[in-house]
């Protein structure tokens, strides 16, 4: 049994058919039963921020996939320990490389990555790019017009599916040799912003979408707008427009743990052209 936690988010949604597609029972974290799951899983419901309250999620569990960045990250360790586990596989981030304890992000990423290696658990992190499925942020624009307006118009990112990292999750709690691995993860080309508006306006039969990109300064006061903790804010700001964070390096690594290509992007906007319109 696998406890995938994040189990509705973008890439917890994917482990799990990962490991059901693999014939793995899985057990999904979820904070209410009213989320719907594929008749293969059962939900549990347990809060991270919460440590105590995943003694019944855990029982019989021998591997889980876990989140960063929660309140207690070695109590929660502390648990799956406690609970005989024997692999967790942690969703972190590249930041966690430059280490810049000054950054809200980071330092959650490598603050959780520390509990991971000092629980005595066998462990795999994983350290992706940004995710295509952030393209859904778009959304009510895709909606309302045929213009996008974004931030950071000239970052360009090698943005990874969330089935890849999925893939890679699912080996390394379903197979041997992967614990102590760090594995930083990314898509197969680097793309700026405007560049997947044009795939998704090509997938969508919509000649007249374009992107325009926002300054800096409007990106910062959009986000803040939103409701985005300013720290957070600050955080992305630093990432992009600072350029303390670089997406765009194309990695070996989804080729090299699942044997195939990484997705493209236009594969992506493919299979959720749907959620798209």
């Amino acid at each position: 049994m696998i406890l995938v936690t994040g189990s509705t988010g973008n890439v917890g949604s994917e482990v799990v058919r990962a490991l059901v597609a693999a014939g793995e029972p899985v057990r999904a974290l979820v904070r209410d039963t009213l989320r719907p799951m594929p008749a293969q899983v059962e939900a549990v419901i347990g809060d991270l921020d919460s440590p105590e309250s995943l003694v019944a999620a855990l029982e019989g569990v021998h591997g889980v996939f876990l989140l960063p960045g929660y309140r207690d990250m070695p109590g929660v360790l502390a648990r799956i320990r406690r609970a005989g586990v024997e692999r967790v596989v942690l969703l972190s981030g590249g930041s966690v490389e430059a280490g810049d304890q000054g950054n809200a992000v980071t330092r959650y990423m490598v603050a959780s990555e520390e509990a991971v290696r000092q629980s005595g658990v066998a462990w795999t992190i994983l350290r992706p790019t940004g995710f295509m499925a952030n393209a859904l942020r778009w959304l009510p624009q895709l909606r309302a017009g045929d213009v996008v307006r974004g931030a950071w118009p000239d970052v360009a990112i090698a943005a990874i599916d969330p089935y890849d990292i999925a893939s890679v999750a699912a080996r390394a709690l379903l197979e041997s040799g992967h614990a102590g691995r760090v594995y930083p993860l990314s898509g197969p080309e680097p793309l700026v912003p405007a560049d997947q508006v044009r795939i998704l306006a090509d997938v969508l039969g919509r000649e007249k979408l374009r992107f325009e990109g926002l300054s800096n300064d409007e990106a910062r006061a959009e986000l803040l707008a939103s409701g985005t903790p300013k720290e957070y804010v600050d955080a992305f700001y630093g990432f992009y427009a600072e350029g303390t964070l670089d997406e765009s390096r194309v990695l070996p690594t989804v080729r090299t743990i699942t044997g195939r290509e990484p997705r493209t992007f236009r594969r992506w906007a493919e299979e959720h052209a749907g959620d798209l319109r």
